[in-house]
């Protein structure tokens, strides 16, 4: 492993993602650059609006199946009824038949949105790494922090001083990691940007009052990414709990607004995309397993949105607003799947997936058929005796009669009667 956090993530299913994305984010900064206005948290907000839009197909399955699900959930729960207190072999087999034939009529499987969720997981996954990491992906972002890197690196004790940062605990492990003591250039530059990504803006004032010849490096770096960190007159590389802390030191309570809107903002909007999601109703079937499914699924809806809020509070504010940029653009998303869907005539879907496991059941019959008409055509032939196998007696009774059939006028065992017995099969052969 030759990084940690800057290094682009090395994994083998969240690796090549995080880079496929990478790219596009690139792709956005540059054009965001090209056109003027290089910001970080415009990016976030068309990155975001992309990898959703990317994803929509994967959520109108999802929902359609949350539609369906609703649906054919009062069958399910009748089946469950109908065989609840039966334990017997042949009770839970014919109860999952029966259950196996509604996933059919309804053209679901029982994993259902499972599948959906396992393939966006990962993605969402390394979309938050893109956007945590920026400088590993982004190389415009990478660059803002030379030529200043180089020398703070060529400082003696710097690594030492960086380390004292509050977020540098994070990377501990990369300044005893081999490739850092063996003196790997990039390896080396890659983990100062780590720290110095993460450091607030104290924490870079801190670098001038320790090493003094780097202050024009350093206010030219920290002035480049305070231009690209700038949204709405935030600084988004800084947390809203560490801005609102510096807005009252100051006095500057239009500050405490800004750094309370992220927080605030993420936790309505998730509240909002959470009401106008599906909601599946508690059974009437007395299933006390999937109703207290239901409740920890109302329990962690309703915990969500604050949840959010605290995150968003301690974590940079470029998070923050991206799951702001996310809450929205899933709700907006959410509403026109929700008109698509009811469009749909669901009773009409029924019938197309009742065809379709019809045929499905008639092919595998007819493959069954084959199996066992090939099966008899190879064994047609095969005759099976009914004589039943001799016992150790008679055996021994055969072999005495043999014997003394090839050993006539001739001692058992002999020369003489070894060639009677060829003789005699010479002679039954012959005629």
């Amino acid at each position: 492993m030759t990084g940690v956090l800057l290094t682009q993530d090395s994994g083998k299913i969240i690796g090549p993602i995080a880079k496929l994305l990478g790219y596009i984010m690139e792709a956005i900064f540059f054009m965001l650059d090209k056109i003027g206005i290089p910001n970080i948290g415009l990016a976030i907000i068309l990155f975001t609006i992309v990898i959703y839009l990317l994803l929509m197909p994967l959520t109108i399955k999802q929902q359609k199946y949350a539609k369906l699900s609703a649906k054919m959930n009062p069958e399910l729960q009748a089946i469950q009824a109908k065989y609840k207190n039966k334990k017997d072999n042949e009770s839970m087999m014919a109860m999952n038949t029966e259950t196996q034939a509604v996933y059919a009529k309804y053209g679901v499987s029982p994993s259902g949105s499972c599948v959906q969720l396992l393939i966006q997981l990962p993605i969402m996954w390394a979309l938050y790494r893109v956007i945590y990491n920026m400088p590993a992906y982004v190389s415009s972002i990478k660059n803002a922090f030379f030529p200043l890197v180089d020398k703070l690196i060529a400082q003696e004790g710097s690594a030492e001083f960086i380390q004292t940062f509050k977020n540098a605990a994070m990377y501990s492990r990369q300044f005893t990691n081999e490739s850092y003591t063996s003196g790997v250039v990039t390896y080396i530059q890659n983990t100062f940007i780590d720290v110095l990504n993460k450091a607030s803006t104290t924490e870079w004032h801190s670098i001038i009052e320790k090493f003094p010849n780097l202050s024009a490096d350093v206010n030219n770096t920290l002035t480049l990414l305070e231009r690209y960190n700038n949204f709405m007159g935030l600084n988004i590389g800084n947390s809203p709990s560490y801005i609102l802390k510096e807005a009252l030191s100051v006095g500057a309570y239009g500050m405490v607004v800004a750094a309370l809107a992220i927080p605030v903002l993420s936790a309505v909007t998730q509240w909002i995309n959470v009401k106008l999601m599906p909601q599946q109703q508690t059974s009437e079937s007395g299933n006390e397993q999937q109703d207290t499914m239901m409740q920890s699924m109302k329990m962690m809806n309703m915990t969500m949105p604050i949840m959010s809020a605290i995150f968003c509070y301690t974590l940079p504010a470029g998070l923050g607003l991206y799951w702001v940029a996310g809450s929205v653009v899933r709700s907006i998303q959410q509403v026109v799947i929700n008109k698509h869907i009811d469009k749909i005539d669901l009773d009409e879907l029924i019938k197309k997936n009742e065809a379709k496991a019809k045929k499905k059941m008639e092919k595998v019959g007819e493959r069954a058929e084959k199996i066992n008409a090939y099966a008899n055509m190879n064994t047609k032939n095969v005759k099976v005796s009914s004589k039943p196998s001799m016992s150790a007696e008679e055996k021994e009774e055969a072999v005495k009669r043999s014997t003394e059939y090839y050993s006539k006028n001739a001692k058992p065992g002999s020369l003489a009667s070894k060639a009677n017995m060829v003789k005699q099969y010479n002679e039954k052969n012959n005629k």
